[in-house]
């Protein structure tokens, strides 16, 4: 009965993250009662979500089709397709596989340990790999990534066939030799894809992306001419730029310290597994650094994005328990910062100069290089993969526009081509896609311990309370005399001085317009004088200052 409703039903795609920036990565592929996941990421907030730890990718439609999901699929283990899962598995009621490479799921093993997830089904897959989830048949092909053990997908089912890339480069010289299989992918190709889903992040970039390895020699030469110890601060999961830093630091002559709470956990989960090669004579704790010459030691820190409490950023500030930075180090920058987190990473940079610190960034030489493909890499995926039609994914709007258009240069006509937003899909038909319903989608909001319940109003308070502070007026009501015996007023976080002067105009203000309006002054009609209350001195203060505190109007009966 299963496999008659798998021949009938369409293949859906569905995107449930990933196309609305650049993180959430979450994508449905089902047909009947078969249905697959293709990563479970998230996103780290921005200005405009304070307070905000972490920001997920609204999975409502998994867990209602819970019965239908027979497998969850992770393309490589970058937080943004990887985030998700303790929250996700946390929610589901039975035990799904999990497919992936080694490294990967070495990392996602970490990060459930942490959440105390225990005995998670996972099943270790890698380039050649074929596995089938109900009518769903997926090979598995290697990609290149600036992470070990990224992986690309080939989907068949009974309507057709998809591909997923997976984030990629054509990286020709990668440093674990591992290159894309181009041999799967045109092999693929020939045999016929419907559709394709591929990486957008680089689709505004000309060129070729450059090699990974290109970043040894300038990395080197930045260790080679530093007078004091070196600090580089770079994602903990680019394991391929940690074997170069630490290839480097060894060739001149230096020990490596690892500090950072991630960094120390992948690099030891990629020394294990043996993604990342280090000799252990190599490797010095931070606490045994005395003894050691400064121009003899090399650092691997977290805090390539400014996060506040990264190590690099504690070690900027003087509040690192083991390390700190001084006059005559250097600091390398060895990535880019993520979208957003512009402004904090200039922070950090423009604190270590005032340190005296020598600080090198992608601006200065080549110590980063990205790990997704430009233009003319997007254009030999579709030359390889010849599909029918293509789904742009991983990116922002102007990223999965801008690769729309690549695919109509390389010869996919525009009606083949779908742009679609988080919570679309698309339909598949004996291999004829066109757009299906949408279903829910958003994100879900990771505050404290509190996952999803943290409402729009609460951020848009947050924002106004950061931007003007906050005014409370406490209004004194008489219900024998039917009148309002006092007010007083007080502020946090606001710009003007709250004297007696002003306390006193403001309650003019506000005494005024209540003895315009006609208001129940009993219990039952204290909600009518503090909306005038508010009103009233929300008019009084902009008029005076221009700006617009959050007002807090408390009113009490005497």
């Amino acid at each position: 009965m299963a496999t008659t409703k798998g021949k009938t039903a369409p293949l859906k795609v569905i995107p449930l993250g990933g196309l609305d920036g650049i993180g959430k990565n979450m994508t449905v592929i089902e047909c009947g009662p078969d249905m697959m996941l293709v990563d479970a990421g998230l996103m780290f907030p921005d200005d405009s979500q304070p307070g905000i730890d972490l920001v997920l990718p609204d999975y409502t439609y998994v867990l209602e089709n819970e019965d239908k999901l027979r497998g969850i699929i992770i393309t490589h283990g970058h937080e943004d397709h990887t985030g998700a899962l303790p929250y996700l598995l946390q929610d589901l009621n039975n035990k799904v596989p999990i497919f992936s490479s080694k490294l990967t799921l070495g990392f996602i093993e970490g990060k459930l340990s942490e959440f105390r997830i225990r005995a998670p089904k996972f099943r270790e897959v890698k380039g050649g790999s074929h596995v089938n989830l109900g009518c769903l048949s997926v090979d598995f092909f290697s990609m290149t990534h600036s992470i070990p053990g990224a992986l690309g997908i080939f989907v068949k089912s009974p309507q057709g066939t998809v591909m997923h890339t997976g984030d990629f480069k054509l990286d020709q010289t990668p440093i674990d030799g591992v290159t894309p299989d181009y041999a799967a992918i045109t092999r693929f190709g020939k045999s016929g894809v419907d559709l394709l889903l591929s990486d957008s992040t680089n689709a505004t970039v000309p060129g070729f992306t450059k090699s990974e390895a290109e970043v040894g020699h300038s990395l080197y030469d930045a260790i080679k001419n530093a007078e004091g110890r070196v600090f580089v601060a770079s994602f903990s999961s680019h394991i391929h730029r940690l074997q170069q830093i630490c290839d480097a630091a060894k060739a001149c002559g230096r020990k490596i310290v690892v500090t950072g709470r991630s960094m120390l956990t992948n690099t030891r989960v990629a020394r294990e597994l043996g993604y990342l090669k280090i000799d252990e004579n190599d490797l010095v704790d931070a606490y045994e650094l005395n003894g050691i010459p400064e121009n003899k030691v090399v650092v691997m820190c977290t805090g390539s994005q400014g996060e506040p409490l990264s190590a690099l950023s504690r070690m900027a500030n003087g509040e690192h328990k083991t390390l700190s930075i001084h006059d005559g180090d250097t600091v390398i920058i060895s990535a880019t910062p993520v979208p957003g987190n512009e402004k904090a990473v200039q922070q950090v940079v423009n604190s270590l100069a005032k340190l005296g610190c020598d600080v090198y960034d992608k601006h200065r030489c080549l110590v980063h290089v990205s790990g997704h493909g430009s233009q003319e890499e997007l254009k030999l995926m579709l030359a390889m993969a010849r599909p029918t039609y293509f789904m742009p994914v991983h990116g922002e709007a102007v990223h999965l526009r801008a690769h729309a258009k690549l695919g109509e240069k390389m010869g996919i006509p525009r009606d083949n081509i779908f742009v679609i937003d988080n919570g679309d899909s698309l339909e598949m038909r004996a291999g004829k896609v066109k757009r299906g319903r949408a279903v829910e989608s958003g994100v879900v909001y990771v505050d404290g311990l509190r996952i999803g319940d943290t409402d729009p109003i609460v951020l848009r308070d947050r924002q106004k309370l950061a931007n003007d502070g906050m005014v409370t007026v406490v209004a004194t009501m008489s219900t024998k005399r039917k009148k309002i015996e006092a007010i007083e007023v007080s502020g946090r976080g606001v710009s003007f001085t709250i004297d007696d002067e002003f306390t006193s105009d403001a309650s003019d203000s506000i005494m005024k317009m209540i003895e315009k309006g006609s208001f129940n002054f009993t219990s039952s009609g204290t909600d009518a004088l503090r909306k005038a209350v508010r009103d009233s001195l929300s008019n009084f203060i902009w008029n005076r200052t221009h700006t617009r505190p959050m007002i807090i109007p408390v009113v009490m009966e005497v």
